[in-house]
């Protein structure tokens, strides 16, 4: 599960990071340095420019995508998958960053921000999301359905009812 979550972030993180550039080259929108100056208040170290401020930059904004991977992975093993269990998986990316950045102190609440940036922070978590759980989903369809996924399938399974009871274990 660990391998396939950091592939399926690595996959996840190229998709964003290309929209990025696509979305940079219609709106103009300069690169964000909000993941090095995390990474630099996380670590302690100085605040760096240039070429160093990017490598920071880069560090930390993939970095948070190959760490998250693992999670939608587990998700996927687990049953958790589908457009839905993205999307709840983009909420915990999105409130990923925020945590960070307000705890550092680099960023401010998503409410204060102007309009068209949470847009943009959305639609990008969002694609990040969705391209690492449709790898995640793929990669755990090999092993089959997950346990949540079992369960839903169950004989007599109905909503709004708790789990079914086991059946192959003895009772005495």
């Amino acid at each position: 599960m660990l391998v396939e979550g950091v592939v399926s972030g690595a996959v996840g993180m190229a998709a964003m990071t290309a929209l990025e550039k696509l979305e940079q080259r219609f709106t103009a929108r300069p690169d964000s340095h909000v993941p090095a100056r995390v990474l630099e208040r996380l670590t302690g170290a100085r605040d760096h420019d240039g070429g160093e401020l990017r490598a920071w930059n880069l560090v930390m904004h993939h970095g948070q995508g190959l760490a998250l991977g693992p999670l939608r992975s587990l998700m996927a093993h687990a049953g958790l998958r589908g457009p839905v269990a993205s999307a709840k998986f983009a909420v915990v990316r999105l409130t990923n960053d925020q945590i960070l950045e307000n705890l550092t102190g680099v960023g401010a609440p998503p409410q204060t921000w102007p309009r068209s940036e949470i847009v943009v922070d959305v639609l990008h978590k969002a694609a990040y999301a969705l391209v690492t759980g449709l790898v995640a989903d793929v990669l755990a369809g090999r092993s089959g359905s997950g346990p949540g996924q079992r369960h839903a399938s169950a004989p007599g399974r109905r909503s709004g009812v708790g789990p079914l009871p086991r059946t192959s274990a003895p009772t005495n």
